[in-house]
């Protein structure tokens, strides 16, 4: 046995003994394409597992994150910051290899995945930032930024409709340094792939404008790699095909029953005979050693490259400059944008948005983002900034196409890439297409700005379908991730300045239509996610607290009520950022004894959970007919006389 076939065998046997001793992973991926992986560790990934942030490193992307055992074998074995006590502790509580891989948590990993298809847009996204650094930064003969975007996925990976949102998309922009390792076993959690899957892959992929290799024997080491050195000569995206056997070796090979299935003692002896491994969780010295002479060459070319840079200063002087400032995460002037969009006040937030987000770009060389084809609607674009295309690289506006599937996990990739500040857009109702993506951006704490715009009923005529409701209240719902529901322009840069300083994701909710100004705002009291703009003096009697739009109704209200009562008037952008103040704020804002209206064009109940017990909400509990914006707003009660109405109802059964 040559000493390659016996490191593949080794791989194969701690992976199924990781698997085994958890009693629970994926054993039939983690076999099946043991051969495809270890080719591409060994022979093609470009990395330094002595500094994984390498920032030249060939980013790899385990799409179907259930194989994660195998991803951390291999990452063991290759010298990355995993011992093989940590392969023993395999999907134990707060261990470095949980059930799918997380950003973070592991040495090597680049992204969470594990949500099948999110790993697939991903890729594409850090494929895009590449060649945005790439067509930036490089000059003859200092390739400063030249690596590999490299995907794994799986039949199941391909279904997803995500995937082809992001296929399509890559395709069209020609992301020649995009690889998808495809296994392609043909087998499903429910049984044969053809249940539910009969598609020609290959011809679906090419004829969206990939290089398209296939590999009869996917179990072969020797095909694996040989295949993988064709992609990497490819002047277009390339999928390779491998037709691979899943959980190759034991009794249910090439059956759906070995999906996620471990070997018990018996069975684990038997096949670990077979390769003939006799030890537990041991890597032999040859075999070892196999894996460092790849190791070490990863560590030279980061020395190289290092060598490179150093010349690249000299040389390019003020283009190194430029390429530091990249990534400095310098003070961003907040103070310059307000000044700037001032004049824009009362206008809808989604066109100052649109003036503020073109001040963030003068700013931020890294900015970058997009819409779903409705960027004249969101207004959700930089001016004077070009469209990014296969032929403009430069460009800072994405045209994703009707894709906010893919779009959300696209923007997540680049996000990720490094110190991307990026964005995307869309109608809030359609963020509900996105909300899987934005879920796994808010784990890892991605600093991503989303603005959905067309944020309430009063976008009037394109009717139910267009008018959210409950839109607002799942994006609450997402654990990490932060709405803002600003009213004007502070309140909106407010925004920007707690993702971007606290590198976490936000999602806005604008306006189409304009929002009269609000005197008493503020840039400073907005951070706090809610503060009084309307103060009666004294103790007051009412407090209207609203969001967005909402917020100049609650202030004419206001006027009306306080000729009986005494009324404040609290301005809401945020309820997590206000959820998270100390308690002697919260109840200077909203003292417990007052009556407290939240007033909001939604159906979100979680406001009840931080107002006094005192509280009732004045929102939109049922959807609304197409009509005129105006008029739909009346119907639904949201003027001052039905406000005024609810709010002296409220008072009278408290007497």
């Amino acid at each position: 046995m040559n000493i390659t076939q016996k490191a593949l065998n080794y791989l194969k046997a701690i992976s199924a003994e990781t698997i085994s001793n958890a009693k629970s992973g994926h054993l039939g991926v983690t076999l099946g394409a043991s051969s495809i992986l270890f080719a591409f560790f060994k022979d093609h990934y470009n990395f330094d597992a002595s500094d994984s942030d390498f920032l030249n490193r060939d980013r790899f992307v385990m799409s179907a994150g259930h194989g994660s055992a195998l991803y951390y074998t291999l990452l063991s074995m290759f010298g990355f910051d995993i011992s093989l006590q940590d392969l023993k502790n395999f999907r134990s509580y707060k261990s470095k290899t949980p059930g799918h891989p997380e950003y973070r948590v592991t040495d090597g990993v680049e992204i969470t995945t594990g949500a099948l298809g999110q790993g697939v847009a991903n890729a594409v996204g850090m494929a895009i930032a590449e060649s945005v650094m790439e067509e930036r930064f490089n000059t003859v003969g200092f390739n400063i930024i030249d690596h590999y975007t490299y995907c794994f996925m799986g039949d199941g990976c391909l279904m997803e409709g995500i995937s082809q949102e992001a296929i399509s998309l890559a395709g069209n922009l020609k992301l020649r340094k995009l690889i998808f390792l495809y296994d392609s076993n043909n087998v499903t959690i429910d049984g044969p792939l053809n249940l539910a899957n009969k598609e020609n892959v290959a011809k679906k992929f090419h004829s969206m404008g990939w290089s398209v290799i296939k590999v009869k024997n996917g179990n072969s080491y020797r095909a694996c790699t040989s295949a993988i050195a064709r992609a990497k000569k490819s002047t277009k995206p390339t999928i390779i095909i491998f037709n691979t056997t899943i959980g190759i070796g034991t009794e249910k090979e090439g059956t759906s029953s070995v999906h996620g299935a471990y070997l018990n003692q018996g069975e684990l002896e038997a096949f670990k005979e077979k390769l003939g491994v006799k030890e537990s969780f041991f890597i032999p010295s040859d075999v070892r050693e196999l894996c460092m002479a790849t190791t070490r060459r990863g560590k030279l070319e980061h020395e190289k490259w290092n060598q490179l840079l150093a010349m690249y200063s000299s040389t390019h002087p003020e283009l190194y400059k430029s390429f530091l400032a990249f990534f400095d995460r310098k003070k961003i002037n907040y103070e310059r944008i307000i000044k700037n969009i001032a004049k824009y006040d009362g206008q809808s937030t989604r066109r100052i948005n649109h003036f503020a987000l073109s001040e963030l770009a003068y700013q931020c060389p890294q900015l970058i983002g997009g819409t779903a084809d409705v960027g004249p609607s969101t207004q959700a674009y930089i001016d004077n900034a070009g469209n990014f295309s296969a032929g403009n690289r430069r460009g800072k506006n994405i045209h994703f196409g009707v894709r906010e599937h893919a779009m959300a996990g696209i923007v997540n990739g680049i996000a990720v890439y490094e110190d991307f500040i990026t964005f995307d857009s869309t109608f809030l109702t359609f963020s509900n297409y996105m909300i899987p993506a934005i879920r796994m951006r808010a784990m890892m704490k991605l600093p991503v700005l989303s603005f959905f715009t067309h944020d309430s009923i009063a976008v009037g005529q394109d009717g139910p379908t267009h008018q959210p409701i409950e839109q607002i209240g799942q994006l609450r719902s997402i654990i990490g991730n932060t709405v803002f529901r600003p009213c004007d322009y502070k309140e909106l840069i407010a925004g920007y300045q707690y993702c971007l300083k606290n590198y976490t994701p936000v999602a806005f909710a604008l306006t189409r239509q304009d929002v009269p100004h609000v005197d008493n705002t503020s840039f400073e009291l907005a951070l706090n996610g809610g503060y009084t703009v309307v103060d009666c003096g004294q103790k007051p009697d009412v407090i209207l607290v609203a969001s967005g739009s909402e917020v100049p109704l609650a202030v004419n209200s206001a006027k009306e009520i306080s000729k009986k009562y005494k009324v404040n008037v609290v301005s809401m952008p945020s309820l997590e950022v206000f959820e998270n103040q100390s308690t002697q704020y919260k109840t200077k804002v909203l003292p417990k004894d007052a009556l407290t209206i939240y007033v909001e064009l939604s159906n979100d109940t979680k406001p009840l959970k931080i107002l006094p017990k005192n509280s009732y909400l004045y929102g939109v509990e049922n959807y609304q007919y197409s009509g005129n914006g105006e008029v739909v707003m009346e119907k639904a009660g949201f003027n001052v006389k039905a406000l005024t109405r609810f709010v002296e109802s409220k008072i009278k059964q408290q007497i």
